[in-house]
This record gives C-alpha cells, structure tokens and sequence, in this order.
C-alpha cells in the first residue's frame, strides 16, 4: 500500500516537472517578498535573489532527470539512403601506421 502512495510522488513526464517548477517559483518568489519586508536593504535583496536562484538550480536538475520522449520512428514507404562513402569522403580506405615508427618499408629492406 505505502508504494502505491509513494507511486503518486514520482514525476514522470517533462510537463509534471514543468508544474513542479512552477510551484517552486511561487513559493520562492513568496518567500522573497517576505524577506525584502523583513529585511530591508542589500540584505533583503540578497535574500530574495537567492530563493529565486535555488528555482534555476532545482528546475535545471528535475528537467535533466525526467526523460525525453523517445524520437519518432520515420514512417512510410521511403527508406533514408545507404551511405556508401567512408564518412571522410575517400573511396579506400587509410594506410595504417607501421608498428616500428613511420619508417616505409622501402627504407626497412634490407639488400
């Protein structure tokens, strides 16, 4: 029974953490006015400013742990083309470099 209630407190989906979010700011632009009422000044201000950059922060994290929508697949009857180029452009492929240095073979031969 407790995780079907715990169930209830997970968000799942961007739109429910954008609400989240939003909560938060109200909440945090609530305390801020309090603080410039009880605290006037620099203090005051200072205060302010940081309960509405713990939003930024917070938002930032639960955006970054909901995940995105996974992309659409493309439908139809039209299939993306076969790429049939090495993605450098060159038709063959690069000589490997030799194990003992970039000596050619031409000057390892021994005559």
């Amino acid at each position: 029974m407790l995780s079907k209630v715990g169930r209830l407190f997970q968000i799942r989906t961007r739109f429910e953490a954008w609400l989240v979010i939003y909560a938060i700011a109200l909440g945090a632009v609530e305390r801020g006015r309090l603080y410039l009422e009880t605290y006037p000044g620099a203090g005051g201000w200072l205060l302010a400013i940081a309960c509405t950059a713990v939003v930024f922060v917070a938002g930032g994290k639960l955006l970054d742990s909901v995940r995105a929508p996974a992309p659409a697949l493309a439908t139809g009857p039209y299939h993306p083309s076969v790429q049939r180029r090495a993605p450098s452009g060159r038709s063959r492929p690069t000589r490997l470099q030799n194990r003992r240095g970039s000596e050619s073979r031409i000057s390892r031969r021994k005559d």
